[in-house]
């Protein structure tokens, strides 16, 4: 009974100390005891209260670095505003000589007001990349009797050739049939010029085929000759250093022309047709103005603007044909002379022969002169390869071997000589 009695207290006891355990509110930890000062940075800190130390606060100045930069700045936009008020004075003055010589104008043709000069000037500062490269495409004439009194300019593309691609074969150029008769014949009464909207390197190849001696195309310009008005490529005349009234230009886009439509043909593309004779049938009419010599092209050029030019033309050349027999019937009655069997058994004179007109006896002359210098070539053809072997040589010498060798040639000091043992060594080389 005392056992019992003794188990059951303990166990009341930690019943009730469980119980008031639960019941209580937890107490919050108590903190450590401070261990002294401690070294540690902290984040905390208490406001302190401003006090006045005499100092000009730097707010609402400026340090003199700033105060000098902004003078300096300000200065620089007067100066600029200065300068640009004088230059627009300036561009503003009278045109001088050299200045209207250059421009292609005269006193009576230029502006003659101060804002149209200075109009004129500021524009054509911004104008500079969309000219030519030179202000005068061409040299000087050759005095006469070397020179030729009209040039003609031709256009490439689709007009004396023509290019076409496909996969099996790639880039392939065709000459339009005529091509080479027209070229050789046509610069007896011209200044061949070709002038063509592609660069130097696509288009020099296909002038050195079509005319491999240089007889016949005495000059030849390439895109950096045109203009860009617009953003479309133009051919201005206004550069060429030939008189207008004696230039007549060949192409076969109108926008070309866009700046002397007056001077030009347009004449349609080739597309590839092996029996094309639209070439060969401008001849005649070419040749009639070289052969006549008109003091200025454009107004024949105007008459035929719009129509079918080898067409129109025959039908005058018909019509000056029947106008000169007739007039030489007149002149010539049918009694005149003895003809029918009178004529077969030889009594009496012969009937006279219409004589040929001033065109046809000049034509005449032209196919024979065509016809011997067609020969000459054929006979010295191994003397003039050889010529241009040795010109080929000559260009091939002359292009620089290295960068620094291009670098003197920039600067114009003289080439460096190859010493002698390079020399003949390079003679044991050659065949």
């Amino acid at each position: 009974m005392f056992s019992a009695i003794t188990r059951t207290v303990p166990s009341r006891v930690l019943r009730l100390a469980h119980t008031r355990a639960y019941s209580q509110p937890p107490q919050p930890p108590t903190p450590p005891p401070p261990s002294g000062p401690s070294n540690l940075p902290s984040l905390d800190f208490s406001p302190q209260s401003e006090q006045q130390t005499g100092a000009k606060s730097s707010k609402d100045s400026l340090s003199s670095v700033e105060l000098r930069r902004r003078r300096l700045g300000r200065l620089s936009a007067v100066v600029l505003a200065l300068g640009f008020g004088i230059n627009t004075i300036y561009l503003g003055r009278e045109w001088e000589e050299e200045e209207l010589k250059a421009r292609k104008l005269t006193l009576e043709t230029a502006v003659d007001t101060r804002w149209g000069r200075t109009k004129e000037r500021f524009v054509d500062i911004f104008d500079y990349f969309n000219k030519p490269a030179w202000p005068e495409l061409l040299p000087p004439p050759p005095p006469p009797p070397h020179s030729k009194p009209y040039t003609l300019l031709i256009s490439i593309d689709d007009l004396l050739v023509t290019s076409t691609w496909d996969r099996q074969h790639g880039w392939r150029t065709a000459k339009r049939p005529g091509v080479d008769y027209f070229l050789a014949y046509i610069s007896q009464f011209y200044e061949v010029v070709v002038f063509t909207t592609q660069n130097f390197y696509t288009a020099a190849p296909i002038l050195d085929k079509l005319d491999r001696y240089n007889f016949y195309i005495t000059h030849r310009l390439y895109r950096e000759a045109t203009r860009s008005i617009n953003g479309k490529i133009v051919k201005d005349l206004s550069y060429l250093n030939r008189p207008l009234n004696t230039v007549i230009l060949l192409d076969t886009n109108a926008e070309h022309i866009a700046t002397h439509p007056e001077n030009a043909i347009i004449i349609p593309k080739w597309n590839g047709d092996p029996n094309d004779k639209g070439l060969i049938a401008m001849i005649p009419f070419l040749e009639s103005i070289g052969i006549y010599k008109p003091q200025d092209v454009r107004p024949i050029l105007a008459a035929y603007h719009g129509k079918d030019i080898p067409i129109e033309y025959a039908k005058k050349e018909a019509e000056a044909k029947a106008a000169h027999v007739e007039k030489w019937n007149q002149s010539h009655p049918q009694g005149a002379g003895v003809s029918g069997f009178s004529s077969l058994v030889g009594i009496g004179k012969p009937k006279p022969q219409i004589p040929p007109t001033y065109l046809e006896q000049k034509r005449r002359e032209a196919q024979e002169q065509y016809a011997e210098e067609v020969k000459y070539i054929r006979e010295h053809k191994d003397y003039l390869e050889g010529l241009l072997k040795k010109e080929q040589e000559i260009i091939a010498k002359e292009v620089p071997a290295t960068l620094w060798d291009a670098v003197n040639q920039i600067t114009g000091e003289p080439p460096k000589k190859k010493p002698a043992a390079d020399d003949a060594e390079e003679r044991k080389t050659q065949p």
